[in-house]
């Protein structure tokens, strides 16, 4: 194959790439999720990837001419160096992410599990797959005790609380065993807030979380900061929603880092 040949071979490939990927974050946001950083993201980088395809030849020519000019040449090379950046700190982050997740319990630890949307009295996709994961760990460990943390927020007619409650005690989880805390809007309280509805009950200090297994890593930062030691009960998001809270989710990091 001729060298034109492969340049032509390259931009197909990354205009179906691109594409893919456009549609990706663009079937999650027709469907139930609103425009957040995260599906705006994938959808900007996605469609740069396409632009870049379909001029392939001629990005790379003025690629080529500006690197000989002498004012010109630091913006490539400053973009360039900005996209290795990029993908060394999400590559990390999601190494990070994944050591979160691998943080099993033993099976003795009081559960917490974390709030998400509700709408009016109906438990989300997101919240649906934590509390089927918290459930889980609850059937395989019946001396375990829950609390299910999350206050009332916009469109809800019941707390978050409430709805897990609720959730749990229909599939069978006796109501004995679950504690509410209804009064958290974030997910600092909601483990605060949960620590001390287990103080307050002589409950095991001893903690696992239940949230989404993107969420893990960051969750465990939180709880750090509180001086809470903990491991991980993860739900399993769903393949077309998990790309746009996973590239929310590196944003989030970032910023519990820094602040």
């Amino acid at each position: 194959m001729t060298k034109k040949g492969r340049i032509s071979l390259r931009a197909v490939l990354l205009v179906v790439m691109g594409g893919v990927a456009f549609m990706i974050f663009v079937i999650p946001l027709s469907l139930t999720v609103t425009l957040n950083i995260g599906n705006l993201t994938g959808l900007l980088v996605s469609g740069l990837i396409v632009v870049y395809g379909l001029f392939f030849t001629r990005i790379n020519q003025w690629r080529k001419l500006w690197k000989k000019k002498k004012y010109k040449k630091f913006l490539v090379y400053f973009a360039e160096g900005m996209v290795v950046l990029v993908t060394c700190m999400v590559i990390l982050l999601s190494i990070l992410m994944i050591k979160g997740v691998l943080n099993k319990p033993q099976g003795k630890e009081t559960l917490i599990v974390l709030g998400c949307r509700v709408y009016g009295e109906k438990a989300s996709l997101s919240l649906r797959e934590r509390l089927d994961a918290a459930y889980e760990y609850l059937i395989k460990n019946p001396e375990v005790y829950c609390v299910v943390s999350g206050g009332q927020g916009p469109g809800e007619d019941i707390s978050e609380a409430e709805c897990m409650y609720r959730y749990l005690t229909d599939k069978g989880i006796e109501g004995a065993r679950i504690f509410k805390e209804d009064k958290s809007t974030s997910t600092r309280e909601n483990i605060a807030f949960s620590m001390q509805v287990i103080k307050d009950n002589d409950l095991p200090t001893e903690i696992a979380i239940a949230t989404s297994e993107y969420h893990q890593y960051r969750v465990s930062l939180i709880a750090e900061g509180l001086g809470v030691e903990n491991t991980a009960v993860s739900g399993r998001t769903a393949p077309w929603l998990f790309p746009t809270f996973y590239v929310r989710e590196l944003y989030a990091i970032l910023y519990e880092w820094v602040f």
